[in-house]
């Protein structure tokens, strides 16, 4: 009975140092002994737990999108006005990148690449379902009169998504402003303008 949480918990930390090493060298440059020696072992004994470096990416990123879009579904169907979602939906987004820090720079740096194999194909679903959580939310909050009627949607929703998700090039956890401040920075900037 205990084994199982020991090697859970074995799993978890290579998936976290192969997370670490694919956001930090890219996952074409880094190899699977380069995991194995990070983590201390054999390059042998890593493949007693995932068969390829290909099945730990695809499942740091499942898991941690898997998270995400959860978050966002419930921020969808919510009650909460139309403005409210669209803030609650940039916190989760800075929250994101701030506790997983190494997935979103792996979804970044890496979702075109691993695209082009069959077994990647979710990464561009995923791209649709983020495009339709933040057009849902821009296209409410304009219906509701929460946003300008004069907004280009389609340009609003490039730049809100630029704009969170570059951070995680520049952010870093523990830093002056934590991500709950960059957040409120943001939105200040986003919804109320930077004049005065």
């Amino acid at each position: 009975m205990t084994a199982q949480p020991v090697a859970s918990s074995r799993r978890d930390e290579l998936l976290a140092i192969a997370a670490e090493l694919f956001a930090t060298k890219g996952f074409k440059n880094t190899t699977v002994r380069d995991i194995a020696d990070s983590a201390g072992i054999l390059s042998g004994s890593l493949y007693h737990h995932f068969d390829s470096k290909e099945s730990m990416v695809d499942e740091i990123l499942s898991t941690f999108q898997d998270e995400l879009f959860g978050k966002y579904s419930e921020i969808l169907a919510g009650s909460a006005d139309p403005r409210a979602k669209l803030e609650a939906v940039v916190r989760v987004s800075f929250e994101a990148i701030d506790q997983h820090r190494n997935e979103v720079a792996i979804f970044q740096n890496e979702a075109d690449y691993l695209g082009t194999f069959d077994r990647f194909a979710y990464l561009a679903d995923r791209n649709q379902q983020s495009r339709d959580v933040w057009m849902t939310l821009l296209n409410e909050g304009v219906s509701s009169g929460a946003l300008r009627k004069d907004l280009d949607i389609e340009l609003v929703y490039r730049f809100i998504r630029d704009t969170v998700w570059v951070a995680v090039r520049w952010y870093r956890p523990g830093a002056k402003l934590s991500h709950h401040d960059i957040a409120d920075q943001y939105l200040t900037i986003l919804l109320d303008g930077i004049t005065s």
